[in-house]
């Protein structure tokens, strides 16, 4: 089982950043994959998720700039982000669990190491 996020980077403010995230195939098959940011401390924000079925859903800061997708050959999660802010540059994980899709971040079974995202103003 393991999750592997790329894709971060340096990028102005209002620029766009695609994020990665490559799942091995036991994760893949799991109900509900997410990003998730580091927003203080230890705690993690959910940003998108995505279920099987291939509903998604989004906080509401990033509502209209965020998609996140998946695609099944390549067992890829993406997070597409446009309209970047200066506070957006933090952490950002892609997550995966089993049943329920909920924004609890203690939920989730499986974690990547991280990205890095920079905005500059």
């Amino acid at each position: 089982v393991q999750l592997t996020e790329s894709g971060g980077g340096s990028v102005q403010a209002g620029g766009s950043l695609r994020l990665s995230c490559a799942v091995s195939f036991n994760t893949f098959s799991s109900d509900c994959m997410a990003w998730f940011r580091r927003v203080a401390g230890e705690e993690r924000e959910g940003v998108a998720r995505l279920r099987t079925d291939g509903r998604t859903r989004y906080a509401d800061s990033v509502k209209g700039r965020f998609l996140i997708s998946k695609d099944r050959a390549n067992k890829t999660v993406y997070l597409q982000m446009n309209s970047l802010k200066p506070e957006e540059a933090i952490m950002y994980y892609c997550a995966a669990r089993r049943w329920a899709c909920t924004w609890d971040a203690v939920g989730f079974s499986y974690w990547g190491q991280g990205t890095q995202v920079t905005v500059s103003s």
